[in-house]
């Protein structure tokens, strides 16, 4: 019996000793990606989204999903989706939406150990993380130089003023504020010059002079340099892109009493279904090297980062007013109601 016990008791230890002699089961890691696809919802030019899927694919092999909007469809799409978003990360187009997303609950806090690359955190980042700014670009027009040839004695635009001239009566296109960012950067730029009563007087004046209306807030640029029209109102960049890369006949000008700019912003959305290869995203995309490779792929836009060369500095060298993109982005639901169903319906918008 006794032999029988200490049989037992020996077996039982050795059984013990070579259990905790295994491997235990290891957690993953924190900082161990196992995200192997990211959903980037993009709001620039075609293609630097698909320069930047490119890069980031080759950087951290994850396979990247992505979806090309303007940026008053993409966050009509963001919001329509909050129960169940398809896109894990917004990427590109102005502040004034992000500020209206965070406003409705559809970001995702995050603080990122990049953003002590911002050049100008108090400008360009939001003071609770749902949101930071990845590039910088001025509003401006192009003119197309032929029409200004067959048409002798009439100047490019160099004012807001200029716009309502009647030389330029349905020669004038820019696109439309419910579905681009660039527009309503134009729309929230005028009131801020003129106040509410001047400024929407004016905005019926100026939407009288419009050839038509676009979808996408670079398509002006593209049109009037095919002739299509005189007069586009786009960011200086698309302009510098039609010119330096499609040979575009365009001359570029700004509002001498002052013009508006965008910061291009990024937020992971709110319920994001690849969380990890969202952050790793934010913070590329924050960093000097991911902001670096604008250029690469004709994007001219400023950085909002230290440590990256300007491609275009004069860009900003103009009059720029002291645009607000709080006051922006918290009346934009309001402003684009407004202009869509007192001014300009958003139909038949030319693509």
């Amino acid at each position: 019996m006794k032999k029988v016990s200490l049989y037992l008791i020996v077996t039982m230890l050795v059984v013990s000793f070579l259990a905790a002699c295994q491997p235990a089961e290891v957690e993953p890691a924190a900082d161990v990606i196992t995200d192997t696809e990211l959903n980037v919802l993009c709001t620039p030019q075609e293609e630097w989204c698909q320069g930047m899927k490119q890069e980031f694919e080759a950087l951290y092999g994850i396979t990247v999903n992505y979806v090309r909007m303007s940026s008053g469809e993409a966050l009509a799409r963001v919001e329509a989706e909050k129960d169940n978003p398809t896109f894990d990360i917004w990427w590109g187009g102005p502040i004034d939406s992000f500020v209206a997303a965070k406003e409705k609950g559809l970001l995702e806090q995050y603080d990122s150990p990049n953003y002590g690359n911002i050049r100008d955190p108090k400008l360009m980042k939001d003071v609770d993380n749902y949101w930071v700014g990845v590039y910088v670009g001025s509003l401006g027009f192009a003119t197309n130089k032929n029409w200004l040839e067959a048409n002798p004695g009439v100047e490019a635009p160099k004012s807001w003023d200029d716009l309502l001239k009647p030389e330029f009566k349905g020669q004038i296109m820019v696109a439309h504020p419910s579905t681009s960012g660039t527009s309503y950067t134009a729309l929230a730029t005028i009131l801020q010059i003129r106040g509410q009563e001047a400024g929407w007087e004016y905005i019926r004046q100026y939407a009288g002079q419009m050839a038509q209306f676009t979808k996408s807030g670079a398509a002006p640029a593209k049109f009037v340099g095919q002739g299509e029209a005189a007069v586009a109102i786009v960011f200086s960049h698309d302009t510098v892109n039609e010119i330096e890369n499609n040979q575009m006949p365009l001359v570029l000008t700004f509002p001498e009493e002052g013009t508006g700019y965008e910061i291009g912003g990024q937020a992971i959305l709110k319920g994001a279904k690849h969380m990890q290869a969202a952050k790793l995203w934010f913070d590329w995309a924050i960093s000097p090297e991911g902001q670096a490779l604008g250029p690469k792929y004709n994007a001219y836009q400023a950085p909002t980062v230290s440590g990256v060369e300007l491609s275009h500095p004069e860009l900003l060298e103009v009059n720029l007013i002291e645009y607000d993109f709080i006051w922006a982005g918290t009346h934009k639901t309001e402003y684009v109601d407004k202009f869509t169903n007192e001014i300009q319906n958003a139909e038949n918008l030319k693509q």
